[in-house]
């Protein structure tokens, strides 16, 4: 899709469109699209994370809390979104042992207990074995390194959804 498209798109159609490229947060695609005329794929990414960066603290905490947990009751449940769905499979956490989502399930428990939003991880650039590893590592943080480190990580998922809506390889970097 082509920038022109984009800067053509009614309010309907591009919160249709980009709606998720931040997890459960249409809000911010509807705030982005005002934005428009947008110079290229790199000036629209760039919307969406000053969106974020605007916000105070507790509104950066609440687009963590709109992630789901990995590997958790969203997914045994069926009610993931199809982009998280997507990615969280392609990570292996579909096909999860028991024992894998009961460690998952209690490292995840124990995040949230701590921080106040789930564990938020771009799954598509990692894998299942790597997942509890990290999700412990972070789990050590202090809590404002940890907010910076998990809207990074939000950050990565929004790169890699708008480069899969825009077919722009480009995007997809690090």
């Amino acid at each position: 899709m082509d920038m022109e498209k984009v800067n053509s798109m009614d309010f309907g159609e591009f919160v249709d469109v980009f709606g998720n490229v931040v997890e459960r947060c249409p809000l911010i695609a509807a705030a982005v699209w005002s934005q428009r005329p947008f110079s290229n794929s790199e000036d629209l990414e760039k919307h969406f994370f000053a969106f974020i960066d605007a916000l105070p603290q507790s509104g950066q905490e609440g687009i963590l809390r709109c992630h789901p947990d990995l590997a958790g009751r969203e997914l045994q449940q069926g009610t993931l979104t199809a982009e998280s769905r997507r990615e969280q499979g392609g990570a292996g956490l579909m096909s999860l042992d028991a024992a894998e989502r009961l460690r998952l399930a209690e490292l995840n428990a124990q995040y949230r207990a701590r921080f106040g939003f789930p564990f938020v991880l771009a799954a598509r650039l990692s894998d299942r074995a790597a997942v509890p590893g990290e999700l412990a590592r972070r789990l050590q943080r202090p809590p404002a390194e940890e907010l910076r480190t998990a809207l990074g990580e939000v950050k990565k998922i929004g790169r890699l959804r708008l480069a899969d809506l825009l077919g722009a390889a480009g995007l997809a970097g690090p």
